[in-house]
């Protein structure tokens, strides 16, 4: 392959190497420049002579300041920087981005399960909610039965899964963050791919009970009794005598809620019944080139077909927080988003953490600087749309609530999806570069690797390939066509890589109040 550069803008002083194993000192690059040391694949190349306290710009941002002289051909990483300060919270543009006109996308639908509140689930799970970390064993041992003993008898029901956690008791539990974890555990049991069936295990001592979990307000109406319905197994009512009949009430309770649930059949329904979360992780210099600019169009894609998207992560936006609240729809929504951004701003300084610790190592051998370049990448994946609504952390999206929507999370990749499970989402895109075996066992997750080495080494776990942007090979508009039809068919039942190896991380639920 000829040497290949990546420019983000005409404005920028760098661009990243392209080439699969980097490029070698003595390399003529386009348009003649000599190449004064090795350059890593992804890692950047200065394109002119930056002078000491200058800034170095990508994506026409100055992601840094150089802290001695680089010469043109060198290779810029973030040794050579001094991170820019965070933009302050006030002072920010307030909605007043230009609004691009964005047409809508008719007649477009998947096959999905449509639940009595009127959501629709992409998936038919049975779930099993826990109120507390002590019955997560048991638990675990009763899916394993149910999945090898009972689910043969229900073809229609996908699988079964227990919402473990390790949340519960030992907590302060009337904290005033306890909240965001009772509500967050709440709201997953609700989730649209799990049909409106109830079914809660608890151990009977905990402080967060049954009914603080899943209050009679919270809680679906049974069509048939017209009453609200929890079913709960308790494993320390006296009934209990051995671990044995802990697991055969579990599995009794469990074929009510399957019988229900095996009824189910898929219908045609419009692409704007999709929830959809989409989030980075494993983040390197391509996922702002490749994967994140198509999920970007992609997303403009599902909100002119009438459907939900939500991005999050607060880390990895929060430099660029001006470029968002522009994009509000309205000054509340921007003042939303800043608030959001100020009290995480708070919980860092709580733990006196500083922001540039986002960057992981993974990042940084991945060509990523610092957080400013991490998060430039990152709001691509956003698309151009205005964003139309903020929910907190563990707050559940309203059934008319659409279009773009700002779900504020931690940036860690299993606490940020277990949020958007909570929000509501029934389908998620994640996009990588340096990979990770992420996924979700509550809803179906499309990986999208950010190159195409990644996509070739990792050919049973990555669903799309996004590195054929930098070849040349696809076009950002033709890639997030090709997401955009990946989503109507995994959502109408075709199986990711990761629901095929069957990879489930634990819900990681945040939990900002103390521990007692």
């Amino acid at each position: 392959m000829k040497p290949l550069l990546i420019r983000m803008n005409d404005r920028d002083n760098v661009a990243i190497v392209a080439n699969d194993g980097g490029l070698d000192a003595g390399t003529t690059l386009p348009g003649g420049l000599l190449l004064k040391e090795r350059v890593p694949q992804g890692h950047k190349v200065a394109l002119s002579d930056i002078a000491e306290g200058a800034a170095v710009r990508r994506y026409d941002v100055a992601i840094g300041f150089a802290l001695a002289p680089i010469a043109a051909g060198r290779w810029v990483h973030e040794k050579l920087l001094r991170m820019p300060d965070a933009r302050g919270l006030d002072k920010l543009p307030i909605a007043d981005a230009p609004r691009r006109k964005l047409e809508p996308l008719e007649g477009f639908t998947f096959q999905g399960f449509r639940n009595p509140d009127g959501s629709v689930g992409t998936r038919n799970l049975l779930a099993i909610t826990t109120t507390v970390q002590c019955v997560a064993g048991v638990v675990e041992h009763a899916v394993e039965r149910i999945r090898r003993e009972l689910l043969p008898l229900y073809p229609h029901v996908d699988d079964v899964i227990g919402l473990e956690h390790g949340y519960g008791c030992g907590v302060a539990i009337d904290a005033p963050d306890a909240v965001i974890p009772i509500r967050t555990l709440r709201h997953i049991s609700l989730n649209p791919n799990f049909g409106g069936e109830l079914m809660v295990v608890s151990l009977g001592c905990e402080k967060l009970q049954p009914d603080r979990l899943l209050p009679p307000g919270v809680i679906p109406i049974d069509a048939a009794a017209q009453e609200p319905q929890l079913d709960v197994v308790c494993l320390q009512d006296e009934a209990h005598v051995g671990f044995g009949s802990m697991i055969d009430s579990i599995l009794r309770q469990a074929r009510v809620h399957l019988e229900r649930l095996n009824q189910r059949r898929r219908e045609t329904v419009p692409a704007s019944e999709l929830v959809v979360g989409v989030q980075c992780g494993g983040s390197d210099a391509f996922s702002g080139v490749t994967a994140n600019p198509a999920v970007g169009f992609m997303s403009d894609l599902l909100v002119r077909a009438g459907a939900t998207v939500m991005f999050s992560e607060v880390t990895e936006v929060r430099d660029a927080i001006d470029q968002l609240t522009a994009r509000a729809a309205t000054p509340e929504v921007a003042e939303a988003m800043v608030r959001e951004m100020a009290w995480y701003d708070a919980y860092l300084q709580r733990g006196r953490v500083d922001r540039s610790a986002n960057t992981t190592p993974g990042n940084k051998k991945g060509g990523l600087a610092n957080i400013v370049e991490k998060a430039m990448g990152s709001i691509v994946k956003s698309g151009s749309a205005p964003i139309s609504g903020v929910l907190a952390p563990g707050e559940k999206l309203a059934r008319d609530q659409r279009g773009l929507i700002y779900a504020a999370t931690p940036a860690s990749d299993f606490i940020c999806g277990t949020l958007q499970l909570a929000a509501g989402m029934n389908l998620h895109v994640f996009t990588t570069g340096r990979g990770t075996p992420y996924g979700l066992a509550e809803c179906p997750v499309i990986k999208v690797a950010t190159r195409s080495e990644l996509a070739r080494r990792w050919h049973d776990l990555m669903d799309v390939d996004a590195g054929r942007i930098a070849s040349g090979e696809a076009s950002i508009e033709e890639m997030g066509w090709e997401l955009f039809r990946r989503l109507l068919a995994t959502a109408s039942g075709e199986r990711t890589w990761a629901e095929r190896h069957r990879l489930h991380n634990a819900l990681v639920l945040f939990n900002p109040a103390p521990v007692t």
